[in-house]
């Protein structure tokens, strides 16, 4: 029969000194303080590994920050799991990894993660507005929230003010990043599931509305009110560029002089900023020319084609042309994207190739080799497209000042 093993007491534990080389005590059951030559005492659980049955040494803290009693009820929980067949190193490794994850893998570090992949395949406005409509909805109460403990209840309480307010487009697009986060989060490993994948359901859908946008009948008024506005030589100038290249608004604000190939009349606007993420050309007609002429004084030394005012060495604000709009009456009739559908209808409306409509709306080709065919062959056969468009603006231009007429007058 083997002898019973002596409890330490806790006096014995206080009072043990430090000797030459380090030494052991025993409470029994596994448990061992450790008495340094340093004087540092460290409990000690001591055990046979449940399915290898090698001896394992789990340490258990310091004394006296682990009192006796401590660790003699941390030794009886291990002990209680080796029982069960689980190693308890292990199983405290396993619990440590599974609160540093949830320390780590909050909303904003797992979104900022995200982002980082997601804003190489949109452009650099659009990715600014990704990233701004979680600091303004998401991050202000959700900032720390650890991505496994998110649930759609917590989400639908937290958009539900946004949907009460009439912003359900807001909610759509807020709904959708969050559930691409989910995924990202589902792929590296974070999560094991998307508890967020039928979140919209829970909302009420946005009714689409149109493009606001004019008649084509319409075009000689926008051109006369542009003339007549009171409104800086850029901004006429942007409006003008815009409506003659069929082009974003983002990609006419941001348009870069080394850009163009004014020897072969074209723009090539790079990939990066195309919705698409595709590079677009754009045939430059003579009137386009006369606004690059007139451009010229304001900003041909300088990289953008239209500036900004407080700062001349970056380009204008992409919702400029939009604005003046909206100061010059056509609130609610027509945005500086609308120039694109009215650009797009005319010509639809005159019999143009639809193909070459779109292709000058720079709209993907969902067909990949008809689109290879496109960049080449199409450019060419958009010229006399584009002339006629611009010779169609300067027409509803007559008896109003055009900047485009610089050149083509």
């Amino acid at each position: 029969m083997c002898a019973k093993a002596t409890r330490l007491s806790d006096k014995q534990v206080k009072s043990v000194k430090a000797g030459e080389k380090d030494k052991v005590l025993s409470d029994g059951d596994g448990l061992q303080l450790r008495v340094r030559a340093n004087g540092s005492k460290l409990w000690n659980f001591n055990y046979r590994h449940p399915s290898t049955k090698a001896r394992i040494n789990m340490g258990l803290g310091t004394y006296p920050e682990i009192s006796l009693a401590q660790a003699r009820q941390m030794t009886f929980d291990s002990r209680a799991l080796v029982a069960q067949g689980i190693d308890p190193k292990e199983h405290r490794n396993q619990k440590l990894e599974q609160e540093q994850s949830i320390n780590e893998d909050t909303l904003f570090n797992v979104a900022s993660q995200w982002f980082e992949v997601k804003k190489h395949t949109v452009t650099a406005d659009y990715a600014d507005d990704i990233w701004r409509s979680f600091e303004r909805h998401i991050f202000p109460k959700l900032r720390d929230a650890p991505i496994s403990k998110l649930t759609a209840p917590m989400i639908i309480e937290l958009f539900r003010p946004i949907e009460a307010s009439g912003s359900l487009e807001t909610v759509k697009r807020l709904t959708q990043r969050l559930n691409e986060v989910m995924i990202f989060a589902i792929n590296c490993g974070l999560v094991r599931s998307n508890p967020l994948a039928g979140i919209k359901a829970g909302f009420k859908k946005p009714v689409k509305k149109s493009m606001a946008t004019l008649k084509p009948y319409e075009l000689p008024e926008l051109m006369r009110t542009l003339a007549n506005a009171s409104i800086k030589r850029t901004t006429r100038c942007l409006i003008e560029w815009q409506l003659h290249t069929m082009t974003r608004p983002s990609e006419a604000a941001t348009a870069r002089w080394d850009e163009f190939d004014l020897e072969a009349k074209v723009w090539t606007i790079p990939a990066g900023k195309m919705k698409k993420r595709r590079t677009h050309t754009v045939p430059l007609t003579e009137q386009m020319l006369g606004i690059l002429e007139a451009m010229k004084p304001i900003s041909g030394h300088r990289p953008y084609v239209f500036p900004s005012d407080r700062e001349p060495m970056k380009h204008c604000n992409t919702q400029t042309a939009n604005m003046a709009l909206k100061r010059m009456g056509f609130a609610n009739r027509l945005v500086s994207h609308g120039l694109r559908s009215l650009a797009s209808t005319t010509l639809n409306e005159k019999g143009f190739e639809p193909d070459l409509i779109e292709s000058a709306l720079a709209h993907v080709d969902s067909n990949q080799v008809r689109s290879a065919y496109n960049r080449t062959d199409f450019l060419e056969r958009r010229r006399p497209m584009m002339e006629w468009w611009s010779k169609h603006i300067e027409q509803a231009s007559q008896g109003n000042l055009s900047v485009a007429f610089l050149r083509s007058g």
